[in-house]
């Protein structure tokens, strides 16, 4: 299966709220009274309650009247926060229950054919992200999980949402789980499964609330928090899409794009999700995509084999681009392992699921027998998306830093340019400088 030939320009659909297109990532402007604020640098006036302080940058978060911002002097700008939504493909809302019983008993990296394509176990005999660390800004990270347990720095974990909880899931799903299972899952030689850098100090900023949404305002005081922590990379696998550049989306675009030099600056490497709208973001017209077109991105489109273990007469390779990514030869940094499908062998038998990312997940069970899930119960799954691509990519920077201690977050991203290549008979397009290649990047 051929993917770059089948890709069509996204139509951008849907009413401007607060000059934020409302598309399958963004919805609408949070309560009229939460708001992003540039000051200049002489304080916050009374009568707003500050959320985030964000050292190190001239930005806060507060609640508070608008009025009171509109007419300080310390005040140059001011926006409404808004919410984001996770946009997974569509393949994962079909995915079916892991029962290990059909593998009987192999280990879980059985079917991992993401990390066997990046010989993984290869590059851990260089290193397995020793003296480094990631963080993962997500829908928070199970702490109970076995494979997490160790590589997960509990104490540095935390929630930026204001829903009360933790940095683990709070009645949310295991995305986050899965996406720091493909950055550092140690199974310890167990039967469970292998991340790419299983020996970084993982750290979990849980920006999703329990409703199921992400404060921008929140992911920029977690990117800030994360660089104040000495994260060497962080993961987004978020994003929202299509803003446009103009009105306040010129706005957004600016406050993203300070945090992120800051990060970049202090020497966390920002690992983004490009997305998975099958958007040509080269030509999309004045549309930007946040944050994986942000100062300092090193965005990354998703790849994936159609046929793993069930269909070699059609296989395609595990370098192929995946029929959701996103793609744009100056908006792709890397290609990497996101999963793939053939959408037309869903519901017919056959083992699709392993064309898709497996990793680390949980479920919800009803322990007390009352009817209702209550109790997070650790496991393995399988999920697609430039979600699972980035993670592949954080923990490839996590070995790099970790053989070469000196690097700084750009040397860290040039190491993994100059080591890609675009696949033979593939589009740029797809891969920016190239598909991942840990080895030769160490």
């Amino acid at each position: 299966m051929v993917h770059s030939t089948r890709r069509d320009v996204i139509k951008v659909s849907g009413a401007l709220l607060g000059g934020i297109a409302v598309g399958t990532t963004v919805t609408a402007a949070t309560s009229a009274d939460r708001f992003i604020v540039q000051t200049k640098g002489r304080g916050l006036p009374g009568g707003v309650d500050v959320v985030h302080e964000m050292p190190g940058t001239d930005l806060a978060v507060v609640t508070g009247d608008e009025d009171v911002l509109a007419s300080s002097s310390g005040v140059k700008a001011f926006a409404p926060d808004i919410e984001l939504e996770l946009n997974e493909p569509e393949t994962n809302a079909e995915v079916p229950t892991f029962d290990a019983s059909d593998y009987q008993g192999q280990p879980g990296d059985f079917l991992q054919w993401d990390k066997a394509d990046l010989n993984v176990s290869e590059a851990h005999e260089t290193t397995e992200g020793e003296g480094t660390r990631v963080a993962v800004i997500d829908s928070g990270v199970l702490e109970t999980h076995p494979d997490l347990a160790g590589p997960l720095n509990v104490e540095l974990s935390r929630n930026f949402t204001d829903d009360g909880g933790d940095h683990n899931p709070v009645g949310g799903g295991d995305h986050g789980t899965h996406v720091a299972g493909i950055v550092a899952a140690d199974n310890g030689g167990g039967i469970g499964v292998n991340g790419t850098a299983p020996k970084t100090d993982l750290v979990d900023c849980r920006v999703f609330s329990a409703e199921g949404g992400a404060s921008f305002a929140d992911i920029l005081a977690a990117v800030v928090y994360s660089a104040n922590v000495d994260a060497d990379v962080a993961n987004l696998s978020l994003g929202a899409y299509p803003v446009p550049r103009q009105s306040l989306g010129s706005f957004y675009g600016k406050v993203l794009n300070s945090t992120m030099t800051y990060a970049n600056k202090e020497g966390t490497l920002l690992v983004i999700a490009a997305g998975n709208d099958s958007a040509d973001l080269q030509h999309d017209g004045n549309l930007i995509s946040l944050p994986n077109e942000g100062a300092q991105a090193l965005s990354v489109a998703a790849t994936g084999p159609i046929g793993y273990g069930w269909n070699a007469e059609d296989e395609s390779p595990p370098e192929s681009p995946a029929f959701y990514t996103n793609y744009g030869t100056n908006a792709i940094t890397l290609g990497a392992p996101g999963g793939d499908a053939d959408l037309d062998a869903i519901g017919t038998g056959v083992p699709w699921s392993n064309d898709l990312v497996f990793n680390t997940v949980f479920s919800y069970e009803d322990t007390d027998g009352d009817g209702e899930p209550d109790t997070q119960v650790p496991g393995y799954g399988w999920k697609a998306g430039t979600s699972m691509a980035a993670p592949n990519v954080a923990g490839a920077a996590a070995l790099v830093k970790s053989a070469n201690p000196d690097y700084n977050a750009n040397q860290v991203e040039s190491a993994l340019k100059r080591a890609a290549d675009v696949p033979s008979g593939y589009d740029k397009t797809y891969y920016g400088s190239g598909y991942l290649n840990i080895v030769d990047a160490l």
